[in-house]
């Protein structure tokens, strides 16, 4: 697990996780610092005629908790890339765990390449991807 380890010390398999519940409040927080008020998000009514049937939570938000595990145990890193692929949707009150795996260390430069992972309490993956970070 990694937990504020140097580069040296990074191993390729190193894992860490981060959990949160995501909560109304935290997406209507989202909603006014991105500006991104899609009613599938913020209105009950419209999203209920929608296709998930309830509000969901910006994917941008379920997201962001894999910038939060990356700071929480690689801290000092900068953030070089990152891809997602979303894969189902994140509904209000669902606690997110967001994973990531050291699967490639490049010495010379001091970079990481993570296997990324946001999944629901259920265990179903609702984002995939790769980040490319630079740890000093």
């Amino acid at each position: 697990m990694l937990k504020d380890v140097p580069f040296e010390n990074v191993k390729v398999g190193d894992t860490a996780e981060l959990r949160k519940t995501i909560s109304e409040a935290d997406v209507y927080g989202f909603a006014g610092i991105t500006m991104d008020f899609n009613p599938l998000h913020v209105d009950k009514e419209i999203a209920a005629a929608g296709r998930f049937k309830q509000r969901v939570v910006h994917g941008m938000l379920s997201a962001s908790l894999i910038s939060g595990a990356i700071a929480a145990f690689l801290p000092g890193s900068i953030y070089l890339s990152q891809n997602l692929k979303f894969t189902a949707p994140v509904f209000f009150g669902d606690t997110l765990t967001a994973a990531i795996k050291v699967i490639e260390k490049i010495e010379k430069k001091h970079i990481l390449k993570l296997k990324t992972e946001v999944s629901k309490q259920d265990g179903t993956v609702v984002i995939e991807g790769e980040a490319m970070i630079m740890k000093k």
